[in-house]
């Protein structure tokens, strides 16, 4: 919520304008702690308080991420969903958004999970790290299949893996059909996905805030990367610059 760089705009708006030139207002959705909603629709004014996900508790990035697309599938079973984090600094948001287009399509086409990769430019220890296969996927250069995830390597590693030209940054973007999201929390997450189909019958209705009040804390505290990107075999990696 922070103008960091001066411009007159905080992160999380500068996240929506770059996002709002290829997705209309009614389609975003905000995961955020509850206390954060004001903020959110003070930031955001063009969307709609039930666009706002409130978590009552944090819980990494797995469970919210299950929420979005619990919802999201009560809405519209077939929808691609595009998970980002609302505090990246992006420059060339042209560029951005054909990647973004770009991985979106494939995801569609091949029932993928896709996350975007960045060519790293130092040993940076603050990044997890994506290995990517060698071999191009579906005729494109920029899409590799996943080899390995690696969490914040230490310094001597993060230049072993910088001078093997096989590792990109991890950027925390992923894309996904939401059937093939919810599949890969029934398989890899299922203590949160029982959950969630649990409350089916409250999702995108006036009870979904007490099941999520009474059920969120119940989840694990887990990663999306640990808990699915790490196990999944239908993962992809586009590589940006």
């Amino acid at each position: 919520f922070l103008d960091i760089l001066g411009t007159g705009k905080s992160f999380i708006r500068h996240t929506y304008e770059r996002f709002a030139k290829i997705i209309p207002p009614e389609n975003f959705l905000v995961a955020t702690n509850s206390i954060y909603k004001p903020l959110v629709l003070e930031h955001l004014p063009e969307l709609k308080a039930h666009q706002v996900l409130c978590e009552p508790v944090g819980r990494n990035t797995a469970p919210c991420i299950a929420y979005a697309a619990w919802r999201l599938r009560s809405v519209n079973p077939d929808a691609t969903m595009i998970v980002t984090p609302a505090d990246h600094l992006i420059l060339n948001e042209e560029e951005f958004r054909k990647v973004i287009s770009e991985s979106a399509e494939f995801t569609e086409r091949q029932h993928a999970m896709m996350t975007i990769g960045i060519q790293p430019s130092r040993p940076d220890t603050g990044y997890g790290y994506i290995q990517i296969d060698p071999v191009p996927v579906d005729g494109r250069p920029a899409i590799r299949k996943v080899k390995t995830f690696t969490e914040k390597p230490n310094l001597e590693m993060a230049k072993i893996f910088i001078e093997s030209g096989e590792f990109f940054w991890n950027s925390g973007i992923f894309l996904w059909n939401v059937q093939t999201i919810i599949k890969a929390f029934q398989r890899h997450l299922p203590e949160i996905s029982n959950r969630f189909e649990a409350g089916n019958y409250a999702f995108n209705t006036p009870q979904e805030k007490q099941f999520i009040d009474e059920n969120f804390a119940a989840c694990p505290n887990i990663s999306i990367d640990f808990g699915i990107m790490e196990k999944a075999s239908n993962v992809f990696v586009l590589c940006a610059d």
